[in-house]
């Protein structure tokens, strides 16, 4: 083995640097300064690999959500969907907990660059699994407001529970990501159980609407409708989704 292959490339030695000052100290310790030092090189070299010190913070938050994205890949094997939606609320608070200066970075740092496309890809992921909940016909909102929903009440709970555990207050907070996670499932998908009796013709009717919907929209083109025919069934469809879910029977 050469000098050369144990010695890591400049590259990797900054994104190395990179990684471990935002885990030790959060954004404000990442600087050209304290990564050139970190990693033994001079600054024109990060701006060279990187373009700028955004560019470089791109790449450290993609390369530190690929392990979580990969296993949100795993999740949509086969099983049941809901059982999914709730495994992968738990990965997201846990991949927060578990990397809490990356997961500011990707979540609320306002200009996330190359973030927004890895988040991106996650957030495709939910809606895959949201999508199967609606063609059971399960849902009883559109896809695309339950899985704004679910995204933005994990995000709300992984920050609460972020802060919680540098305040040492952890242990306040049991339980919170759990109920929260039922709750707002329950208020989105009709246990089977459930269903029929307890349940208005209007609220039948827009969980068979979204379950249509999420079927027609899966048909990638192939369906026997016109571009306007098609137009005009989705804007029905919208509008049972929406009908209010008591009284009008």
């Amino acid at each position: 083995m050469t000098v050369s292959e144990t010695i890591p490339q400049p590259r990797e030695r900054i994104l190395r640097a990179a990684a471990d000052l935002l885990a030790e100290g959060g954004r404000e310790a990442v600087s050209t300064r304290s990564v050139s030092a970190a990693a033994g090189v001079q600054a024109q070299t990060i701006y060279r690999q990187f373009g700028d010190m955004q560019g470089l913070l791109d790449e450290v938050a993609q390369r530190g959500f690929a392990s979580y994205l990969a296993e949100k890949q795993a999740n949509l094997a086969s099983g049941d969907a809901v059982d999914q939606l709730r495994h992968g609320w738990d990965l997201h608070v846990a991949f927060g907990l578990a990397n809490p200066a990356l997961y500011r970075l990707l979540y609320t740092d306002p200009r996330p660059g190359e973030g927004a496309t890895v988040m991106g890809e996650a957030y495709d992921i939910l809606v895959q699994l949201v999508t199967r909940v609606a063609e059971a016909g399960r849902l009883r909102m559109s896809v695309e407001a339950a899985a704004a929903m679910i995204h933005a009440a994990g995000i709300g709970v992984t920050v609460t529970l972020i802060s919680a555990s540098a305040a040492g207050l952890l242990a306040e907070h049991e339980g919170l990501s759990e109920n929260t996670r039922d709750a707002v499932l329950a208020a989105l998908i009709a246990d089977e159980r459930d269903t029929g009796a307890a349940e208005s013709r209007a609220e039948r009717g827009a969980r068979h609407a979204v379950a249509l919907k999420a079927l027609l929209d899966e048909e990638d083109g192939r369906q026997p409708f016109t571009p306007g025919e098609h137009l005009l069934l989705t804007e029905w469809l919208a509008r049972l989704t929406s009908r209010p879910g008591s009284g009008g029977d």
